[in-house]
């Protein structure tokens, strides 16, 4: 079983708990970085109406829920939003929430989408268990239309040590794996989480291979002491 065959089976197996586990691990304060990650996209978009928003590793849906919300709130016209991710487990969950969206089994690296067809591509904290990560770039680069906006939340890699990264350290490496694991019965997948954004990109580097495969950046934002960052990137 390959690595990435490994992540996606962890995440079935967590599905069931995934959203208990992260608004209890969160505090609940991932929902202002999503709504403010999709306010941001669409004052840059400027258009009152869109064709398709594609949420890539789309988890239990929670992007998708968002971008309608907010869209309705700023009185902008959606024909479709398509959640898309390699999950079965989260995927099931997902449609469980009877959300104004559609839901598609797809890797980020391999998306069943014509070349130029999205308006707005996202993935929230879901880059990082991209294992081909310059494939999957390129792949949303190919799918978006032209000036279309790629939109990642992540957990990013603290480039020097701070008070702020040993809060962090000590808050994602002692305590997240204790309460994740109560929470889902499965310790070892709440373990992965910090071994991964320690895996992960610093911001800077993240930047750059956005700008590799020719997108321009945006906005990047650091939200609660950079344990997120927010980066919009158009084509």
């Amino acid at each position: 079983m390959s690595k990435q065959e490994k992540i996606v089976t962890m995440f079935n197996e967590i599905a069931s708990t995934y959203d208990v586990a992260n608004r209890v691990l969160s505090f609940g304060v991932d929902k202002s970085w999503r709504k403010d990650a999709c306010d941001k996209t669409y004052n840059f978009y400027g258009k009152k109406s869109i064709d398709l928003i594609l949420d890539v590793a789309c988890g239990t849906g929670d992007m998708c829920e968002f971008w309608d919300k907010r869209a309705k709130k700023l009185h902008i016209k959606i024909d479709k939003i398509i959640g898309a991710d390699p999950s079965v487990g989260m995927l099931e969950k997902a449609k469980e929430k009877n959300l104004n969206a559609e839901f598609v089994e797809a890797e980020a690296k391999n998306l069943p989408f014509e070349t130029g067809s999205v308006d707005i591509l996202s993935i929230s904290y879901g880059l990082r268990n991209v294992m081909d990560r310059k494939e999957g770039l390129e792949e949303f680069y190919r799918v978006l239309k032209p000036e279309g906006l790629l939109v990642i939340l992540e957990f990013t890699k603290l480039q020097k040590a701070s008070i702020a990264s040993r809060v962090r350290d000590f808050y994602m490496k002692k305590i997240l794996p204790i309460v994740g694991g109560f929470l889902s019965k499965n310790k070892e997948a709440y373990d992965y989480l910090p071994d991964s954004i320690e895996g992960f990109l610093t911001s800077e580097k993240l930047v750059g291979e956005l700008e590799e495969v020719d997108f321009q950046m945006k906005e990047v934002k650091g939200y609660s002491m950079d344990i997120s960052t927010l980066f919009i990137a158009q084509k």
